[in-house]
This record gives C-alpha cells, sequence and structure tokens, in this order.
C-alpha cells in the first residue's frame, strides 16, 4: 500500500469523504458533526492523504494545524472494502510521523461517542492516545470524544 498527499480532485477520494460525511450525519445530530466539507479540506492548514492498494483507493486521513505545535487528525476513514485491514492504523502512523516531523509536540482529534464509533475509539487508544477535554475550538457535548497524543 502507498500513502499520498491528495489534492482531492479524484472522484474516488470525493466518494469516499462523502460517505465520511453520511456516516457522521447518520449517528450524531448535524449541529454536533465535526467534519470538514470538500472547501474546509483544502485550506493551507490542512494536509490530506489517501491510502492505496494499488488502484484502490482504501482510505483516508488528514491534519489540520491548530498552531506550530499541535496537530489536529481529521477526515480519517477506511473504504469498506478494506475494513480490518490495517489501513486505519497506517494512515494514523503516518499522521504522527509527518507531526513529529513539522516538530508538533501534540496530535489531538475530535470523534463522536455512540456506538458505531468504538472501532476508530479502539484504535486511537491502542495507538496511545489519552482521553482529554475539548481543544482548540471545540466545545463539550454529549456527541463527541476528545482524545490527544503527546509526540
Amino acid at each position: 500500500m502507498r500513502i499520498i498527499e491528495d489534492d482531492l480532485n479524484d472522484q474516488a477520494i470525493q466518494h469516499l469523504l462523502h460517505l465520511h460525511a453520511e456516516g457522521m450525519l447518520a449517528s450524531t445530530p448535524p449541529g454536533s458533526c465535526n467534519f470538514f466539507d470538500l472547501a474546509a479540506l483544502r485550506v493551507p492548514e490542512v494536509t490530506v492523504w489517501s491510502i492505496w492498494d494499488g488502484t484502490e483507493l482504501a482510505g483516508c486521513g488528514g491534519m489540520r494545524e491548530i498552531d506550530s505545535v499541535h496537530g489536529e487528525v481529521k477526515s480519517m476513514r477506511t473504504a469498506e472494502s478494506h475494513l480490518g485491514s490495517g489501513v486505519g492504523r497506517r494512515m494514523l502512523q503516518h499522521i504522527a510521523d509527518t507531526a513529529r516531523s513539522r516538530g508538533y509536540e501534540r496530535l489531538s482529534l475530535e470523534t463522536g461517542s455512540s456506538e458505531s464509533f468504538a472501532p476508530a475509539i479502539n484504535l486511537y487508544e491502542r495507538f496511545g492516545f489519552e482521553s482529554c477535554g475539548p481543544f482548540d475550538m471545540y466545545e463539550p457535548n454529549d456527541f463527541s470524544r476528545f482524545y490527544t497524543l503527546l509526540l
């Protein structure tokens, strides 16, 4: 598998990000969803990567620079055909490695709190992320869980 920085112009990545948004909205009230749309993912503070298995898109993930020492994981999604194959872990490792190379001291994320988010939460906790309070622009709510990883 190979990971590339993605310009978000390919229909495959756009479709996967659309599925990501649909999944968030299916289990979290709209006002409590914190996913980025394509326009928000295309700002200079955000980098998005896609992971490919040959010519098939296997997943994606992004990172937003909060400040010079703090990054945020965004838009983690594994394609249905690759669930359970380690795509999420590989992408998360790539994001953490990139954060370290940029000199970040901390990597944080917000995820949902419903049962449908259990696999993602399990991945983040096994990776070493620890539960924390809201960071940056987030406010506490019943539908979000917050995690951070010291780098």
